[in-house]
């Protein structure tokens, strides 16, 4: 489509209440080449037909009874749209008062009565030159932008695959299933939610949960996956996956990765300050590692593992309930027994 065939296709609205001025712009503009010409000699209906035709340059009269070309392009402008048409004022007033009034309104053009039909064309097909540049440069911008959007949604849907495969790495190398940690990141989620946290936050939570235990894959297997119970030096190397899976995650400026490496230094802390690795105690305990903590608790309690059998889901909650204060937060308990029907919902979803 070549420019002058996309220019001939603009829409022009053409506004006076003298109905033979109206013809003498119709017959002017279409003898031009100019195809969308659209009359309208009631100005209370101005914004209705522009918001109706969206039109490309807009003819305006002053003078007219109603709303006059001034008010015309207040209300016009009162619209705020992001891309305005420009507006020629055609008008019988010669004054430099109207002139500066019009222009000082918006208007991009003041073209007196009577007018030369060369000057006018010509002014008119320069405007929309100038408009329709602008529309493919707004357009080009909107298709850059679109696509800016639809890579950073690759990348972070990229991202957070590799977040949970990492995170399933360690479960497996552990012997437990990649299930285990659908479950406590979902858990973690609904937690979150009910401590009125964003959605984009209980979306961080979701995503960096899953690796709380990464640190295990620092874990020799002689450790790891021993089938009877761990000595005390062995339980001590044991505890350095909360230390491991910290170091790991550090260095990443990402509010994910902030998210994750608290959850994996500090989901093995307890309330009353006697877990580990820097026995932190209460409030300096991160939110999220609190939450982790009792959703891991949860679903490691509930869960067939090869050195136990499951708990029930009220032989687990009244262990909780015991915890409280000790090892869980009590509100984080207390949210979580009251909401023990939706958790285990959760947990029924995903089960192995």
């Amino acid at each position: 489509m070549t420019v002058k065939e996309i220019r001939n296709s603009s829409v022009i609205l053409a506004i006076d209440d003298n109905p033979t001025n109206l013809k003498l712009l119709d017959r002017l503009l279409k003898a031009k080449g100019y195809r969308h010409v659209h009359l309208l000699s009631d100005s209370r209906k101005a914004v209705t037909a522009y918001c109706d035709l969206n039109p490309d340059l807009i003819l305006l009269d002053i003078n007219m009874p109603h709303f006059n070309g001034f008010e015309v392009m207040d209300a016009l402008f009162s619209l705020e749209q992001k891309l305005m048409p420009p507006i020629i004022v055609i008008s019988a007033q010669q004054s430099i008062e109207s002139t500066l009034t019009a222009l000082q309104k918006g208007a991009r053009d003041y073209v007196t009565k009577p007018f030369e039909k060369n000057e006018l064309l010509m002014r008119v097909q320069n405007l929309l030159d100038a408009h329709l540049a602008h529309k493919m440069l707004d357009n080009q911008a909107q298709v850059l932008e679109q696509m800016v959007e639809a890579r950073t949604k690759e990348l972070h849907s990229t991202r957070l695959s590799v977040v949970q495969r990492l995170g399933m790495a360690a479960e497996y190398k552990d012997e437990e299933t990649g299930n285990h940690i659908l479950r406590m990141s979902h858990i973690s989620k609904f937690l979150a939610q009910k401590l009125g946290w964003s959605d984009y936050e209980c979306e961080l939570i979701l995503h960096a949960s899953p690796m709380h235990d990464i640190g295990k894959i620092g874990i020799p297997d002689s450790i790891l996956l021993k089938p009877g119970p761990l000595d005390a030096q062995q339980w001590e190397i044991m505890k350095t996956h909360a230390q491991i899976g910290g170091e790991l995650l550090a260095g990443d400026s990402s509010d994910l990765m902030i998210m994750a490496r608290n959850i994996a230094l500090c989901h093995h802390e307890k309330w009353d300050g006697s877990g580990y690795p820097n026995g932190l105690k209460q409030e300096a305990i991160p939110i999220e590692g609190r939450i982790a903590a009792i959703a891991d608790v949860f679903d490691a309690l509930t869960s067939v593992r090869p050195y136990k059998k499951a708990w029930s889901i009220a032989a687990a909650i009244d262990y909780i309930k015991e915890q409280s204060g000790h090892h869980f937060e009590p509100k984080l308990t207390e949210i979580f027994v009251q909401h023990i029907d939706e958790i285990n919902h959760i947990k029924n979803k995903f089960q192995d």
